[in-house]
């Protein structure tokens, strides 16, 4: 029995939840000062368990203490449930129906009719795998005509596509900068940006989120120190669903002679009145974005990313980034799907109308009724903050009981205080379906506090 679990029998609910805090404070101080000491390794005569043995890894202890925290304080687990049928604005679990804001099936193209037959016919045509490295024997039609579409999209020069969209920001980033450079990304950056700018080995600041004046006062002390320097942000962050100021970023990187790189992995049909991402949103030139990455598997309703720039930035990422040059070429039904729902996005604007005009609903109502949404912009992701993660489990779980499928989001995701539900808005929600969530949500939320 693990010992968190020893330590919770027998106490008061709300002994507990001290207990639980401490514990994770605990583990947020070991993280913070973690280090090495070579010298004391050197001098051991035995090696302990704990570096070899999986179930001492200090990441599934902490596995553990979270599941056995879960039973003690009667929350069941939220995390991978079944579902059956095609995550819409519904979804159905253990034959039960739920209102679901859980998927970022953001334009409601994951399902549509004219997105699986593409898929369906592009197996008919090419089976269900390329079966190779694009490089070698991969190359189809489908991949091609598909970067062409992204480049259009954007108004750029070319396109290239990754079988994964978190490999796409660690092989771009890890293969493009070096020991010599200085990568800046955002304090709310995804793990796939920070995770390729530690493979680059370039030299590392984090600056507050959306602080371009903190950027701007790095680069006029440091940008003569380094050869290359990049500067990371995302067009809709994932977590707080609010976006950088971008003209003031596209100001920075011409200022500093830096590299630009947008994330539009939530904002691609999302942002601008066609959904064609940040820059359409603030009418910006395309052009001004260096590095654009984007994936399919939210509005494009498929699997895989990709990045669109100039053509001697795809020449080289084809040729020489290891996240595509040595891995499968995307599947051909992951291709034509993407292809067939950006095509749909182009043709039905009317879908990114409604999304957006559903996420500002949301987030008023939210606001009438004194939820914490924090900085969200009110698009397609709407926080709510309840700030603690024993909070969030047992709020989820109860809005789950009453009919919303809705994720929590814990520490170390996010900081303890932080801790939130996070709800990915859908076109296909309706209004009677929001004003109830939001409803369900006060009432909860009262109980709870």
């Amino acid at each position: 029995m693990p010992e968190i679990n020893k330590k919770v029998l027998g106490l008061s609910g709300r002994a507990k939840e001290k207990l639980i805090q401490k514990m994770l404070e605990k583990r947020q101080y070991k993280e913070s000062h973690a280090h090495v000491n070579v010298k004391r390794i050197q001098r051991r005569k035995n090696i302990p368990e704990a570096w070899y043995r999986f179930e001492q890894f200090t990441d599934y202890q902490q596995i553990c203490m979270q599941k056995a925290a879960g039973k003690e304080l009667a929350i069941p687990n939220p995390f991978f449930r079944q579902q059956t049928g095609v995550a819409g604005k519904n979804c159905i679990i253990d034959n039960q129906e739920y209102i679901n804001f859980a998927s970022y099936n953001y334009l409601g193209l994951n399902g549509d009719p004219r997105v699986s037959e593409a898929a369906k016919l592009a197996i008919d045509e090419y089976g269900t795998s390329v079966s190779a490295s694009r490089l070698v024997s991969g190359e189809r039609l489908i991949h091609q005509q598909l970067e062409q579409a992204l480049t259009d999209n954007y108004g750029t020069e070319d396109s290239v596509v990754f079988v994964s969209g978190h490999a796409t920001n660690v092989s771009t980033i890890g293969y493009l900068f070096g020991a010599n450079d200085l990568v800046l990304y955002d304090s709310l950056s995804h793990n796939s940006i920070v995770q390729g700018a530690l493979l680059s080995g370039a030299h590392r600041k984090i600056f507050p989120h959306n602080d371009w004046q903190a950027v701007d006062k790095i680069l006029t002390q440091h940008r003569m120190e380094y050869e290359r320097v990049l500067i990371v942000i995302e067009g809709l962050y994932s977590m707080d669903g609010d976006y950088p100021p971008l003209p003031e970023f596209i100001k920075l990187k011409h200022r500093h002679k830096a590299v630009l790189m947008v994330d539009e992995a939530h904002s691609l049909g999302v942002l601008g009145a066609k959904g064609q991402g940040i820059s359409a949103h603030f009418d910006s030139d395309p052009k001004d974005i260096d590095i654009c990455m984007g994936t399919l598997s939210k509005t494009l309703a498929s699997a895989g990313g990709y990045i669109t720039g100039e053509r001697a930035l795809i020449e080289l990422l084809r040729t020489y980034a290891p996240g595509f040059l040595y891995s499968v070429g995307i599947p051909p039904a992951s291709a034509a799907a993407s292809l067939a729902a950006l095509e749909i996005m182009h043709t039905e604007p009317q879908r990114v109308q409604a999304l957006q005009n559903n996420g500002q609903l949301f987030l008023r109502l939210a606001k009438q009724k004194n939820i914490n949404t924090g900085i969200s912009a009110g698009y397609a992701v709407i926080p709510v903050i309840v700030g603690s993660s024993i909070k969030a489990g047992r709020l989820a779980n109860a809005m789950f009981q009453r009919g919303v499928n809705v994720q929590p989001i814990f520490y170390p995701a996010v900081e303890e205080k932080s801790a939130r539900l996070r709800f990915f808005i859908s076109n296909e929600h309706t209004a009677d379906q929001i004003v109830q969530t939001i409803n369900i949500l006060a009432e909860e939320l009262e109980k709870l506090n």
